[in-house]
């Protein structure tokens, strides 16, 4: 009787043992903790009174360009990164955390007015198309539903609207992002031929900053030292160019400027910021 209670137990701590080894494998050489406690940096306390001047602008974030590549890869999630829109979207459609905002019809509504349901995000991101197939067996052709799901490959802008504003209580030029916009091409179904940028929908950063500063950021120069998607925004580490900003006609660079001299207007934009802060100053 005792042999038998002892080859129970030998038999049973042979299963457990491996599972536990098993779980307790751990991939690298210490426990990931940091980018998991960290908290938002609270915005400065900001009064209507204490902004001297402001100037709203939009810009776009090309991912095509190396310094934009952190939001691009990777295309599938690994080791715990994924990519910006992955982020976005599993947070809109899995965890509830943020919301999607629609853009209108013509894309130019971005003061957050249509929130946009779950379902909605659903039928924007995973479409059905039909196709014409041979069955096997009686040769006949016959139609297939199939699934086609927009993928973070195919989002290559982003459409960033933000707010510079002199803070006279503080003596500082600041600026705090307002929205976040995926945008992807679209293109003729026959020829392939490109139609232009298509906006999905519209996030309101202050809301998603809880969700950036949780997901991490590949560091080019050193793995220990883990970047978010919030220090990549806080700290402007990445390139782009303005397609607008605040005027009297509401018009955007692209509609009377084309091409290198749309460029070039969008340079002497950011220049008047730069000159505006610089000229407050006395030396």
């Amino acid at each position: 009787m005792k042999r038998l209670i002892v080859s129970l137990i030998a038999l049973v701590m042979l299963g457990v043992f491996p599972n536990i080894q098993a779980q307790d494998v751990l991939d690298g050489i210490y426990q990931p903790e940091h980018t998991l406690e960290r908290r938002v940096i609270p915005y400065s306390p900001l009064r209507e009174a204490d902004i001297m001047w402001l100037q709203r602008v939009w810009r776009r974030i090309d991912l095509r360009e190396k310094i934009n590549h952190p939001f691009y890869y990777p295309e599938e999630a690994v080791q715990g990164r994924k990519s910006l829109f992955d982020v976005i979207k599993d947070a809109i459609l899995n965890d509830g955390t943020l919301t999607a905002y629609n853009p209108g019809a013509l894309g130019d509504d971005d003061m957050f007015t249509q929130r946009m349901t779950t379902d909605e995000v659903k039928g924007l991101l995973f479409r059905k198309d039909t196709n014409f197939t041979e069955n096997l067996i009686t040769g006949e052709m016959e139609q297939v539903i199939v699934p086609i799901e927009t993928k973070s490959s195919e989002i290559k802008w982003y459409e960033v609207k933000e707010e510079w504003f002199f803070d006279r209580q503080r003596s500082v030029m600041e600026v705090r992002v307002i929205g976040l916009c995926p945008m992807k091409a679209v293109k003729d179904e026959l020829t392939g031929e490109f139609r232009g940028l298509s906006k999905l929908f519209w996030i309101y950063y202050p809301e998603a900053r809880y969700v950036f500063v949780k997901s991490e950021v590949f560091n080019r120069g050193n793995d220990v030292e883990r970047r978010t998607y919030e220090d990549i925004f806080w700290k402007r580490q990445f390139g782009s160019y303005i397609t607008k900003t605040s005027n009297v006609y509401d018009r955007k660079v692209e509609q009377y400027k084309k091409g290198l001299d749309a460029l070039l207007e969008a340079e002497e934009l950011k220049e008047k910021i730069f000159r505006m802060e610089h000229d407050l100053w006395s030396y």
